[in-house]
């Protein structure tokens, strides 16, 4: 076993998802548990100190020593561990010094990125994105995220704000956002743009229906589920097909609930992006492929991120 570990904690708007986690991938231990956003910063920042102690015990009794903390979180990440913006889904997180204080709190070494290139380092550790070291990832969840890994890190741009895909605008006048702008690709391809579609198109047998029921319907031979479902991995497609032309990936791991549906639906989107798409780009194939690890890639990734981190300084 090896003689250090490291914490990784993914902290969502609804759980902190954490584990004590070997270079190998090995779990000594995790949980999740309730962010409680509604606690504020100071809140928060008390739950993290708790699990980090309790962390440092756990690697204690292993005879492991503690090397640091990875964190991925929600919001927008600068350079040097800020989180420079958050949503209202973390009351008072934007503004937080995220790496210092847990630096402080620890007196370990931190490192901290958004929770959509952390999940992105997960799964080309362990999940979907193994035997790339460059590749796109997006997440379909309640909003859209992604991230480009080019030579097995995130690109984060000037800022470190890259990856927000879902902001791309694909209808001109479209569907009004929550960034304040219409037309955005993530009201037609998260998880609540396809409950709208379903609320939308589903007409008296559907208009209740949650995602999941939507797919069994429309695998049952349902003909209105079906259009929906079909419609839906058009709008996917129709952002993927954007993002192959801008990067030129050899693959595309796409997270969230929906990949539970696999090629059922996973065979719809790559046909449409197929025809979406020039030719050029797909002569040799683009993967387009569900990610493995689930809700459990920001964890793994949050930790492989303070191992690059210690491996960079060591060299």
């Amino acid at each position: 076993m090896s003689s250090y570990a490291a914490i990784g904690i993914d902290i969502g708007g609804t759980h902190i998802k954490s584990g004590l986690i070997l270079p190998d991938g090995k779990v000594l231990a995790s949980r999740k548990t309730e962010t409680e956003a509604s606690a504020g910063k100071a809140g928060l920042m008390a739950k993290l100190a708790g699990l980090m102690q309790t962390y440092s015990e756990e690697a204690a009794a292993a005879g492991v020593k503690l090397a640091g903390t990875g964190i991925g979180s929600a919001g927008y990440i600068n350079r040097e561990g800020t989180v420079a913006f958050a949503t209202g889904n973390l009351p008072g997180w934007s503004g937080t010094t995220l790496r210092a204080d847990i630096e402080k709190l620890s007196g370990l070494p931190a490192a901290v990125d958004n929770d959509v290139n952390v999940i992105a380092l997960g799964e080309q550790w362990l999940g979907a994105g193994r035997g790339w070291d460059t590749f796109l990832c997006v997440a379909l969840g309640t909003g859209v995220g992604g991230c480009y890994i080019r030579e097995g890190s995130p690109l984060h741009g000037r800022d470190g704000f890259a990856g927000a895909y879902g902001h791309m605008v694909v209808a001109f006048g479209g569907e009004p956002c929550t960034c304040g702008h219409r037309g955005c690709w993530e009201q037609y391809a998260s998880v609540t743009a396809l409950k709208r579609l379903i609320r939308e198109r589903g007409g008296k047998t559907l208009i209740e229906a949650s995602p999941p029921e939507l797919f069994a319907r429309a695998r049952a031979g349902d003909e209105t589920a079906m259009a929906i479902v079909r419609l839906y991995a058009e709008y996917v497609a129709t952002g993927l097909s954007g993002l192959i032309h801008a990067f030129n990936p050899p693959a595309i791991v796409v997270g969230g609930a929906v990949t539970e549906q696999g090629d059922f639906l996973f065979d719809l989107i790559r046909r449409h992006v197929l025809d979406m798409t020039m030719p050029a780009y797909t002569a040799a194939p683009v993967a387009i492929v569900p990610a493995e690890l689930g809700g459990t890639a920001g964890m793994f990734g949050a930790a492989k991120l303070l191992f690059d981190r210690l491996r960079a300084e060591q060299s």
